[in-house]
Protein backbone atom coordinates (compact mmCIF):
# COMPACT_ATOMS: atom_id res chain seq x y z
CA UNK A 1 0.00 0.00 0.00
CA UNK A 2 1.19 3.48 -0.81
CA UNK A 3 -0.08 6.89 0.17
CA UNK A 4 -1.73 7.04 -3.27
CA UNK A 5 -3.91 4.08 -2.23
CA UNK A 6 -5.31 5.75 0.89
CA UNK A 7 -8.49 7.13 -0.71
CA UNK A 8 -9.31 3.76 -2.28
CA UNK A 9 -8.49 1.92 0.95
CA UNK A 10 -10.76 4.31 2.87
CA UNK A 11 -13.57 3.50 0.43
CA UNK A 12 -12.94 -0.24 0.93
CA UNK A 13 -12.92 0.16 4.72
CA UNK A 14 -16.04 2.35 4.95
CA UNK A 15 -17.90 0.16 2.46
CA UNK A 16 -16.75 -2.92 4.35
CA UNK A 17 -18.03 -1.56 7.64
CA UNK A 18 -21.37 -0.59 6.15
CA UNK A 19 -21.81 -4.01 4.54
CA UNK A 20 -20.45 -6.33 7.25
CA UNK A 21 -21.64 -4.48 10.33
CA UNK A 22 -25.20 -3.55 9.32
CA UNK A 23 -27.39 -4.66 12.19
CA UNK A 24 -24.38 -5.14 14.48
CA UNK A 25 -23.28 -1.51 14.91
CA UNK A 26 -25.72 1.40 15.24
CA UNK A 27 -26.83 2.42 11.73
CA UNK A 28 -26.40 6.12 12.53
CA UNK A 29 -22.70 5.49 13.14
CA UNK A 30 -22.31 3.61 9.85
CA UNK A 31 -24.21 6.31 7.94
CA UNK A 32 -21.98 9.03 9.42
CA UNK A 33 -18.73 7.36 8.31
CA UNK A 34 -16.82 9.50 5.83
CA UNK A 35 -14.47 8.16 3.16
CA UNK A 36 -12.68 11.52 3.08
CA UNK A 37 -12.10 11.56 6.85
CA UNK A 38 -11.03 7.93 6.82
CA UNK A 39 -8.54 8.65 4.01
CA UNK A 40 -6.93 11.28 6.22
CA UNK A 41 -6.62 8.67 9.00
CA UNK A 42 -5.22 6.06 6.58
CA UNK A 43 -2.52 8.54 5.47
CA UNK A 44 -1.64 9.32 9.09
CA UNK A 45 -1.55 5.62 10.07
CA UNK A 46 0.63 4.82 7.06
CA UNK A 47 3.06 7.61 7.95
CA UNK A 48 3.12 6.61 11.64
CA UNK A 49 3.59 2.89 11.00
CA UNK A 50 7.36 3.21 11.02
CA UNK A 51 7.75 -0.12 9.24
CA UNK A 52 6.10 -1.96 12.16
CA UNK A 53 2.72 -2.15 10.42
CA UNK A 54 2.35 -4.01 7.12
CA UNK A 55 -0.43 -2.70 4.84
CA UNK A 56 -1.36 -4.61 1.69
CA UNK A 57 -3.92 -3.96 -1.01
CA UNK A 58 -5.49 -6.37 -3.45
CA UNK A 59 -6.18 -5.05 -6.92
CA UNK A 60 -8.64 -6.34 -9.47
CA UNK A 61 -8.89 -4.84 -12.94
CA UNK A 62 -6.66 -1.96 -11.83
CA UNK A 63 -8.79 -1.04 -8.80
CA UNK A 64 -8.26 -1.64 -5.11
CA UNK A 65 -10.66 -4.39 -4.12
CA UNK A 66 -9.33 -5.24 -0.68
CA UNK A 67 -7.02 -4.09 2.09
CA UNK A 68 -5.47 -5.71 5.13
CA UNK A 69 -2.86 -4.83 7.69
CA UNK A 70 -1.06 -6.35 10.66
CA UNK A 71 1.54 -5.33 13.19
CA UNK A 72 2.71 -6.14 16.69
CA UNK A 73 0.07 -7.46 19.08
CA UNK A 74 -1.52 -4.68 21.16
CA UNK A 75 -3.18 -6.75 23.89
CA UNK A 76 -1.70 -6.70 27.39
CA UNK A 77 -1.05 -10.45 27.18
CA UNK A 78 0.63 -10.30 23.75
CA UNK A 79 4.20 -11.54 23.63
CA UNK A 80 6.90 -10.08 21.38
CA UNK A 81 6.15 -12.99 19.04
CA UNK A 82 2.46 -12.12 18.66
CA UNK A 83 1.25 -10.30 15.57
CA UNK A 84 -2.21 -8.81 15.36
CA UNK A 85 -4.36 -8.62 12.25
CA UNK A 86 -5.64 -5.07 12.61
CA UNK A 87 -7.91 -5.04 9.56
CA UNK A 88 -9.06 -7.10 6.60
CA UNK A 89 -11.74 -5.69 4.28
CA UNK A 90 -12.87 -6.56 0.77
CA UNK A 91 -15.36 -4.63 -1.33
CA UNK A 92 -18.73 -6.40 -1.18
CA UNK A 93 -18.68 -7.37 -4.87
CA UNK A 94 -15.35 -9.20 -4.32
CA UNK A 95 -16.61 -11.28 -1.37
CA UNK A 96 -16.32 -15.05 -1.93
CA UNK A 97 -13.91 -14.58 -4.85
CA UNK A 98 -10.70 -15.48 -2.99
CA UNK A 99 -9.58 -11.86 -2.60
CA UNK A 100 -9.84 -11.86 1.19
CA UNK A 101 -8.17 -15.25 1.50
CA UNK A 102 -5.29 -14.19 -0.76
CA UNK A 103 -4.77 -11.05 1.31
CA UNK A 104 -4.93 -12.98 4.58
CA UNK A 105 -2.52 -15.65 3.31
CA UNK A 106 -0.01 -13.00 2.27
CA UNK A 107 -0.31 -11.18 5.61
CA UNK A 108 0.22 -14.46 7.49
CA UNK A 109 3.18 -15.33 5.28
CA UNK A 110 4.79 -11.95 5.88
CA UNK A 111 4.21 -12.21 9.63
CA UNK A 112 5.92 -15.61 9.63
CA UNK A 113 8.83 -14.23 7.61
CA UNK A 114 9.12 -11.37 10.11
CA UNK A 115 9.55 -13.90 12.92
CA UNK A 116 6.12 -13.82 14.54
CA UNK A 117 4.95 -17.10 16.09
CA UNK A 118 1.23 -16.37 16.25
CA UNK A 119 -1.37 -13.98 14.94
CA UNK A 120 -4.44 -12.73 16.75
CA UNK A 121 -7.44 -10.73 15.63
CA UNK A 122 -10.62 -9.31 17.08
CA UNK A 123 -13.95 -9.97 15.35
CA UNK A 124 -17.46 -8.85 16.24
CA UNK A 125 -19.18 -11.73 18.01
CA UNK A 126 -22.22 -11.35 15.75
CA UNK A 127 -20.24 -11.30 12.50
CA UNK A 128 -20.84 -14.94 11.61
CA UNK A 129 -19.55 -14.61 8.04
CA UNK A 130 -16.18 -13.28 9.24
CA UNK A 131 -15.98 -15.87 11.99
CA UNK A 132 -16.49 -18.68 9.46
CA UNK A 133 -13.89 -17.10 7.16
CA UNK A 134 -11.27 -16.93 9.91
CA UNK A 135 -12.06 -20.46 11.12
CA UNK A 136 -11.47 -21.78 7.58
CA UNK A 137 -8.10 -20.00 7.65
CA UNK A 138 -7.06 -21.83 10.80
CA UNK A 139 -8.00 -19.23 13.42
CA UNK A 140 -9.98 -20.22 16.50
CA UNK A 141 -11.43 -18.33 19.46
CA UNK A 142 -8.88 -18.24 22.27
CA UNK A 143 -11.31 -17.39 25.06
CA UNK A 144 -10.73 -13.63 25.19
CA UNK A 145 -13.75 -11.39 24.76
CA UNK A 146 -14.48 -7.72 25.35
CA UNK A 147 -16.87 -4.98 24.34
CA UNK A 148 -15.99 -2.58 21.54
CA UNK A 149 -17.38 0.90 22.15
CA UNK A 150 -18.88 2.38 18.99
CA UNK A 151 -21.70 4.78 18.27
CA UNK A 152 -22.68 5.08 21.91
CA UNK A 153 -23.05 1.35 22.44
CA UNK A 154 -21.01 -1.66 23.41
CA UNK A 155 -20.56 -4.30 20.72
CA UNK A 156 -19.15 -7.67 21.85
CA UNK A 157 -15.96 -8.91 20.22
CA UNK A 158 -14.11 -12.19 20.50
CA UNK A 159 -10.44 -12.80 19.89
CA UNK A 160 -9.22 -15.45 17.46
CA UNK A 161 -5.67 -16.74 17.18
CA UNK A 162 -3.54 -19.14 15.19
CA UNK A 163 0.10 -20.15 15.00
CA UNK A 164 2.08 -18.75 12.10
CA UNK A 165 5.25 -20.16 10.70
CA UNK A 166 6.62 -20.55 7.22
CA UNK A 167 5.19 -24.09 7.06
CA UNK A 168 1.84 -23.01 8.52
CA UNK A 169 1.54 -20.19 5.98
CA UNK A 170 2.43 -22.51 3.10
CA UNK A 171 -0.11 -25.14 4.21
CA UNK A 172 -2.85 -22.49 4.57
CA UNK A 173 -2.24 -21.17 1.07
CA UNK A 174 -2.73 -24.67 -0.34
CA UNK A 175 -6.15 -25.19 0.99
Amino acid sequence: MTVDDCEAVAAVRVGGWRHAYAGLIPQAYLDAMSIEEDAVRRRAHLAEGGGRVVNLVAEHAGRVGGWGCYGPGRDADASAGSAELYALYVVPERLSTGTGRALLDELISRAAEAGYQDMRLWVLAGNERARRFYAKAGFAPDGAAEAFEVGGGAVPEVRYARRVSASDAAAASLG
